[in-house]
């Protein structure tokens, strides 16, 4: 943990007070009138914006605290083999505010259509899944030493695995990741991960514990690793995952989670780059994934599950307007008797 954490909290100003005061009370408001209403997510995530643009104001006037955003708009195509097609899309809002500098502190927030853990696309024409959420609110703290987070946290340091949580999930504790030496660290997270309503997000009653204690390492430019154990969905289980960077542009990856005291297993095996077409860069992402039957609920917490059993996938995308930062993607998923097919546009706005 950053060795200024303590003293944030012996010596606090009157902005830190109130940075750490809007926490509280959206967490207050979620557990009481905001709890378990759509209407009530909603405002929240209208409170939790309007809150950091009024501690950004120029009555906050500071060289030391500044506000940022970003905001992504996805459009897609959904074809599946086992249901209508549909047309979707998905709004990812990020604000944040950053004060600091050594060590750098911030608030942050994230803001997201659909409704579940692993699910945030709202369908075109549909009148029962019009959502949009706030699903997470926390403090982190960074440092050369490493980082801490606390409240409503990402499921991720960093880099998102394929083995690993969805991006779009929420875990309700504190993250400490203690840089260590070469090239190594050490990550802990102890929380409580009770419901994949993404209304209850921020509501801070829930009852299943998380634990997770991960080591990753580099050897060298081109190698990494991570070793983990985690406790989730009542279960325990053991993660690892090996990175190997072939070239300066593409990656093969091995993954794979079982499920301690079990046969039941996750398996990904992988490969990922960039090709050029006439100067024209192309993005690849592809893999093949088994996943057993009775693995357990941790499988429907992945990015886009569709089912278990033996699946490969494949990815492309590539620039569409470089001056407007829009991106085109195309993908294709098979598991077992379930194809589907994703193609769409994607554009962001940094501020």
């Amino acid at each position: 943990m950053p060795a200024s954490l303590a003293g944030f909290f012996i010596k606090p100003n009157t902005k830190q007070y109130i940075l750490l005061g809007v926490f509280l009370i959206e967490s207050q408001f979620t557990h009481t009138f905001f709890e378990r209403t759509r209407v009530g997510a909603r405002l929240l995530a209208l409170f939790t914006v309007v809150a950091l643009l009024i501690l950004s104001s120029s009555t906050m006037a500071d060289d030391d605290i500044n506000y940022s955003h970003k905001l992504d708009v996805q459009v897609r195509y959904d074809e599946r083999s086992n249901r209508p097609s549909r047309n979707q899309y998905r709004l990812r809002y990020y604000p944040r505010i950053t004060f600091s500098n050594a060590p750098r502190w911030s608030v942050n927030s994230f803001v997201v259509t659909g409704d579940s853990f692993s699910s945030s696309h709202n369908t075109f024409g549909s009148d029962t899944t019009d959502y949009l959420h706030a699903r997470r609110l926390f403090v982190a703290v960074e440092d050369e030493t490493g980082k801490t987070e606390f409240g409503v946290i990402p499921t991720y340091k960093g880099r998102v695995s394929s083995s690993g949580l969805s991006k779009d999930g929420w875990i309700t504790g504190i993250r400490n990741v203690s840089t260590l030496a070469n090239d190594s660290a050490l990550e802990i997270v102890i929380g409580q991960l009770g419901d994949v309503n993404a209304g209850d997000a921020l509501d801070f009653n829930k009852q299943d514990d998380y634990i997770e204690i991960e080591y990753s390492a580099k050897m060298g430019q081109r190698h990494s690793y991570e070793i983990s154990a985690e406790r989730m969905t009542r279960s325990n289980f053991l993660r690892a995952e090996y990175r190997f960077k072939y070239s300066d542009y593409d990656t093969i990856f091995v993954e794979g989670v079982n499920l301690i005291g079990s046969d039941s297993a996750k398996i990904v095996v992988g490969v990922q780059g960039e090709v050029l077409f006439d100067d024209y860069p192309i993005e690849y992402f592809s893999h093949y994934s088994y996943v057993s039957n009775a693995f357990g609920p941790r499988a429907e917490l992945t990015e886009d599950f569709l089912g278990t059993g033996h699946g490969m996938s494949a990815e492309f995308s590539g620039v569409l307007f470089k001056q407007f930062d829009a991106e085109w993607f195309v993908r294709l998923d098979v598991i077992d008797r379930v194809s589907r097919v994703l193609t769409g546009v994607k554009i962001s706005f940094d501020r």
